[in-house]
Formats: C-alpha cells, structure tokens, sequence
C-alpha cells in the first residue's frame, strides 16, 4: 500500500513538474518573440509623435500612449472607491445577510463575464442613440466606463477576502477602547489589510490596461492626439490590434513596439505586486 501511494504520488508530481515546464516554455517563447520584434522599433519617435496614416513613413505612439494613460486614470478614479467601499460593506456590515449574498453573486457574474460583453452592455448604455446615458457617441469616458465594469469586481473581491483576514480580536481591542465602527475600520482593519488592497488594485490596473475589446464599442480610437474624454480617444491595445492586422510595414512594426510595451508595464506591475505582498507577510 505504501509502494502504491509513493508511485502515485511520484506520477502526479512529473504531470504537475510537466505542466509547468510546458506553461514557461511557451511564457518565454512569447516574451521572446516580443523582446526580439519589438524592441528593435522601441525609440524615440515612437513615445513623441502620433501614430502615421496608411502607408506614412514615420509616427509613434504618442496619442496611443496617453488615451490609454488617461482612460486607465479615470477608470480607476472611479473604480477604487467603488471596489474598496463595496467590499469593505460586504466584509464588515453586509457579511452573510440576502443582500450581501446577492451583492456577492452579481460581482462574482461580472468578474467572470467576458470583457466584450461588458463593451457592448456599456455601447447600449453610453454610446447608442437610444441609450439610457447616451453621450453623443462614442467617447473617452465610454471606454472609462468599461474599464471600470472590468476593475471593480477584482477590488471588490480582494478587498472582502483581505478584511476577512484580520482577526476579530483586532477589532474587539478597539471596540473595547470606545472606538466606533468606523474608526475601527479606518485605524485598525485598513491598516492591517492595505498591502493586501493594494495589492488588488494594482492588479486591477494590470488587468484593464491591456484591455481592447470593451474599447473598441466606447472609445472607439482617435488618429490625432487628443486628451477631451468627450471625444473618440486613441488607446494602445486597440491600436496594437489594427496595426497587427493591416498590410503595411510601419503599422506591423508600431504594433510590435506598443505589444512590447504593455508587456513590460504589466510585467513590471505584477513584479511590483508579488514584492508587496512579500514585503506584507515578513
């Protein structure tokens, strides 16, 4: 019986050891290729001019760069405080009541509904003639908006699970001091779960950065540079995704320079998310 369990588990830990060489083989594989094809265009006409017309010599990224910086901004301007609020209520006020339970199922629905749904649900909404927040077309706080559908159920769900951490005892130390509920959480539960909140929203902002489909029914993308959010704005993804597939040479190389940088952000964000949350538990 013994022999049989130690063949076992000798068989599981090649299949997992297997799975996992085969998932970094093809990771590196990809971070290669974008290493490889678009660094070589990575220079400085890419981070100060706007992106060229059909078959134009030249351009960069410049209007990209900065609709995609803008629209992330707001986006998370309003997502934080949404995410942080909802999941501090579900974790501290809302805990196993109907109504929490609800507010869990629809945030679990949204967390796991695919991005263009969410961009064409916001398209209905905000862009759409006939829609109940209809902005005169397609504009920057459209794409913020969808953005912010994508976002909010991460910080909901990360910021609940972190409060749910910290020991109660925590909370009736204070409570025994005098301190209200809100105070407590303030001083006491915030505290103790900020690299853990932080954490999420970085995540979070990792998440919609490289989003393109929600953008592509709200934003819709801009050829000039631009910075009113009432207006179509240009974002990276979006161009990253019809520069790839158009026959000209500039656009394939801009795609590769803008597939590059996106790569480095978010690996360089979720670098930053694993050192915090070394940093939190020593």
């Amino acid at each position: 019986m013994y022999a049989r369990r130690q063949l076992i588990n000798r068989i599981m830990m090649g299949f997992a050891v297997l799975c996992t060489v085969f998932g970094i083989f093809f990771l590196f594989w990809v971070l290669k290729d974008l290493v490889v094809h678009g660094l070589q265009f990575i220079g400085p006409r890419v981070f100060v001019d706007d992106t060229p017309g059909p078959d134009t010599p030249g351009g960069g990224l410049r209007n990209a760069l900065v609709g995609s910086l803008i629209l992330t901004f707001w986006c998370m301007v309003f997502s934080i405080p949404i995410g942080v609020l909802a999941g501090t209520w579900l974790s501290e006020y809302g805990k196993n009541g109907i109504l929490a339970n609800v507010v869990r199922f629809v945030n679990q629905v949204l967390l796991s509904a695919p991005s263009i749904v969410l961009g064409v649900f916001i398209y209905s909404m905000m862009v759409h003639p006939n829609g109940l927040f209809t902005l005169r077309g397609f504009s920057g706080w459209a794409g913020a908006a969808a953005l912010g559908l994508i976002a909010v159920p991460k910080m909901v769900v990360t910021t609940e699970n972190m409060l749910n951490l910290i020991p109660d005892h925590m909370r009736e130390a204070a409570f025994a001091l005098g301190a209200r509920k809100s105070r407590v959480i303030m001083s006491v539960t915030y505290r103790a779960a900020l690299s853990g909140i932080v954490t999420g929203v970085l995540l979070a902002f990792a998440q919609v950065i490289g989003e393109t489909a929600p953008l592509l029914f709200t934003s819709l993308g801009n050829q000039f540079f631009s910075t009113n959010m009432w207006k179509p704005m240009a974002a990276l993804p979006p161009v990253i995704f019809s520069f790839a597939l158009s026959p000209y040479d500039r656009w394939k190389q801009l795609a590769w320079a803008g597939a590059f940088l996106i790569a480095v952000l978010v690996l360089g964000l979720n670098i930053l998310v694993r050192s915090t949350l070394k940093q939190s538990k020593s």
